[in-house]
């Protein structure tokens, strides 16, 4: 069974993903930044409401993935409100100002996440070597799986690297392909891209209507 994840803005986004099937939700804001964290009151609205699991953005910014004092002090507060409100997961990603993930703070704020649901976001992307990174990455307790389109424009495009990541990964680390995968183009991407997990804005086709 695939599983379908909706990379939603809006509450109406939210419930709109849940009646055309999606299994489960990515909830952000400013997705013209590359999404960072929605508000409280949309967090709590989307999951008083949902009836399938919300993982939610938390990165204060965009830009880089690598952050200063002040801005990892507001991701611990995220993510300790997305514990309270009772949220699945969270996505975040970090990487060292060299592009290779920052295996201290993924640590470091995994242990502060759990037990919630870890998605490493698509910061692995920015680095060097993605098929490496997930050697790094599974050395970390708690990290669920890893949203990549393989360090290229489109999943389609980085399936070749997505593959090898996810030979890597083996059953440790989920990886999720992101990247133009859509409702019209789904199973095709699953026939080549060998993993059941798969993201994307219309990934249960348009959300607005």
């Amino acid at each position: 069974m695939l599983i379908r994840e909706a990379c939603v803005e809006t509450f109406r986004e939210a419930v709109n993903a849940q009646e055309l099937g999606a299994e489960r939700i990515e909830l952000c804001a400013r997705l013209d930044l590359g999404g960072i964290t929605p508000s409280y009151a949309l967090i709590e609205s989307v999951k008083k409401t949902l009836r399938i699991p919300v993982m939610v953005m938390v990165r204060p910014r965009g830009g880089n993935f690598s952050y200063n004092q002040m801005e990892l002090k507001i991701m611990r507060q995220n993510i300790e409100t997305c514990k309270m409100i009772g949220i699945t997961g969270i996505v975040f990603g970090f990487l060292q100002e060299s592009g290779i993930v920052d295996h201290s703070l993924t640590e470091e704020f995994a242990r502060l996440a759990y037990p919630l649901d870890i998605t490493f976001h698509k910061a692995i992307d920015e680095t060097p070597d993605p098929v490496a990174a997930i050697e790094v990455l599974k050395e970390v307790e708690g990290i669920t799986r890893v949203l990549s389109s393989g360090g290229a424009e489109t999943a389609m495009a980085g399936a070749g690297v997505l593959n090898s990541m996810i030979s890597k990964a083996g059953n440790r680390i989920i990886i999720m392909p992101g990247g133009k995968v859509t409702r019209d183009n789904l199973h095709e991407v699953a026939g080549i891209i060998k993993t059941h997990e798969f993201h994307g804005k219309k990934i249960v086709g348009p959300l607005n209507g």
